[in-house]
């Protein structure tokens, strides 16, 4: 009960997170739009059609190379266009087609937009059209990189000050910073806002994966951490539903923002975790996490810290005790992912599959634009579509194991970029199911590393490594909508790139050690064994503190095999 109960008040924060990634895809949407015009509208005329209105004229708008003709109430005839306007120097008759002189005006009375869909977007709030533009392409690239800024820091922070504190923070920053986009003044404000926001996710994220890993035990490890990013794909379903019934931009951000508040109010009770406790050697403050998880779980005789540190200072192989202890107080950072060469080996290994990940999930999904319909429906099912996705990687890595799930699916999405080169163009069903397939195999991998990487790396440094791959998962992300321009160049060359880096992701991910039914290692001394032992996976019990710790994972759950 104790750890269905952390669990799922944290993976319900999660939802927040997938609701402000993806909260730019209807807030930031730009509307079709023609100049304003000097003076009041007196008739319209767009090819063979006329109206009283520029609104009337948006269902017939098929095209940015159209222009719309326009007589105002002094008998001036103008044509308007997206970023220009002219105006006809004889003014005889309203017709379409004019051959005389014209004289050429900038959009200096604004823009007019289509208002069906959305009655008000940041765009048409700022005018972030013509030669701003530019701005408004950075919207989600700059709340990329407040993600990927984010992840490192607060990563770092959780190893540092705890798991708890920085959960508490995240959480309620990202209430606050939630409505507060609502109520921005300009663009710039709009733009510094988000990027708070986007670091305050990112790290709640990072640090909610480790903070759900640690409390949950070898058992249900994989099904826990992997339905973190179902809760996260739910986020991305309410961006559907909340744009679907919302049209107003200000209006949408506030209540994507009101889903935080119910988590904010609670998050208070949760607990800081019993390894992070333990690594710090704050052994009384363990002593209390363990007994309230006896007494929620009811369980008569808990487990006793003393008895946990007496086994680790008697486990014959470690023998280094006065050096753990040493490990055990410093402060760590980066460098540390790069401690030597096994280490080394396996933290440019993770990054890459971090990286690929992300551009694949990101690419397939810009690609998906194809599918046509309705737009809301789309995001709703681009969201749903994860929900089956995770479901068979969780079946997969414990029948499998994490590195054999892996591999294949990353090959899998190389083949399927490569199938989708030689698909002619003209069976566009085909191909749409081609790119769901490879969005779907390219998800599980994506999915997948955020439990392999917390298991790859001891308790030192694991929320500095899951922060520092999220960070190599945003570049990937802000990365992404570049390698889709690269569609001018040739129209398959986005998933050339993909295919490249998953294929190359998958032969490197042989050489990582597999990790099912592994505790979680407490030292990089244990963490390097590992690497190097891979058979110990099975019938021996690890080095060091790492099967002490272990106790705990188990600790009120139903009874596990000490040698799983």
């Amino acid at each position: 009960r104790f750890q269905a109960c952390v669990y799922f008040a944290s993976v319900f924060q999660a939802m927040s997170c997938g609701i402000h990634y993806l909260a730019s895809v209807f807030m930031a949407v730009t509307p079709n739009f023609v100049c304003g015009l000097p003076g009041n509208v007196s008739s319209i005329l767009f090819h063979n059609s006329s109206a009283s209105s520029i609104q009337d004229i948006w269902t017939l708008w098929t095209s940015t190379e159209n222009y719309i003709v326009v007589q105002l109430e002094n008998g001036e005839i103008w044509e308007i266009n997206q970023c220009s306007r002219s105006k006809r120097e004889v003014s005889l008759d309203l017709a379409y087609e004019y051959k005389g002189n014209k004289s050429v005006f900038s959009c200096s009375d604004g823009f007019v937009y289509d208002d069906t869909k959305w009655k008000s977007t940041v765009v048409t709030q700022w005018d972030l059209v013509c030669d701003r533009e530019w701005l408004a392409k950075l919207i989600q690239p700059t709340f990329m990189l407040g993600v990927l800024i984010g992840a490192v820091i607060f990563g770092d922070i959780a190893d540092r000050l705890g798991r708890q504190r920085v959960i508490w923070f995240t959480s309620a920053s990202q209430f606050v910073f939630g409505i507060a986009v609502a109520f921005t003044f300009d663009y710039y404000s709009f733009v510094i806002v988000r990027f708070l926001l986007a670091m305050v996710s990112s790290g709640y994220l990072v640090v909610a994966f480790v903070y759900v890993t640690e409390f949950v035990g070898i058992k249900a490890r994989t099904w826990a951490s992997m339905h973190v990013h179902a809760f996260f794909a739910m986020g991305i379903m309410i961006v559907a539903l909340v744009g679907f019934l919302v049209r107003t931009w200000w209006v949408y951000q506030i209540f994507l923002s009101i889903a935080t508040l119910p988590f904010v109010l609670c998050c208070w009770m949760l607990p800081e975790t019993p390894f992070w406790l333990l690594s710090e050697e704050r052994y009384e403050d363990a002593q209390k996490v363990i007994n309230t998880m006896a007494r929620w779980n009811k369980v008569n005789t808990p487990c006793k810290v003393s008895e946990l540190c007496s086994v680790q200072q008697d486990d014959p192989v470690s023998g280094r005790t006065g050096e753990n202890d040493t490990s055990s107080t410093k402060k760590h950072n980066i460098l540390d992912l790069f401690c030597n060469w096994q280490i080394a080996r396996r933290t440019i290994t993770v990054w890459l599959i971090w990286f690929t990940g992300s551009l694949g999930y990101y690419v397939f999904s810009l690609s998906s634009v194809s599918l046509g319909g309705n737009e809301y429906l789309n995001l709703f099912l681009i969201g749903a579509v994860e929900l089956p996705c995770y479901i068979i990687a969780c079946v997969a890595m414990d029948k499998l194991g994490r590195r054999n799930t892996l591999i294949p699916f990353l090959i899998l999405s190389a083949l399927i970029c490569v199938l989708i080169m030689f698909i002619p163009q003209d069976f566009s069903i085909l191909i749409i199911l081609a790119n769901m397939a490879g969005k779907f195999s390219i998800g599980v991998a994506f999915g997948l590393i955020y439990l392999y990487t917390a298991e790859l790396y001891p308790t030192i440094v694991r929320s500095l490594a899951v922060g520092s791959g999220s960070m190599m998962c945003r570049v990937g992300s802000v990365v992404a909508p570049f390698c889709v321009y690269l569609r001018s160049v040739w129209i398959f060359m986005p998933l050339l790139l993909v295919g490249i880096m998953a294929l190359l992701s998958g032969i490197l991910t042989i050489m990582l050690p597999e990790t099912l039914g592994k505790p979680l290692t407490n030292t990089l001394e244990e963490a390097t064994e590992m690497g190097r032992n891979k058979k110990s996976c099975s019938g021996k019990t690890p080095a060091h503190g790492g099967a002490a710790l272990e106790k705990i994972e188990m600790f009120g759950q139903e009874t596990v095999s000490t040698e799983k």
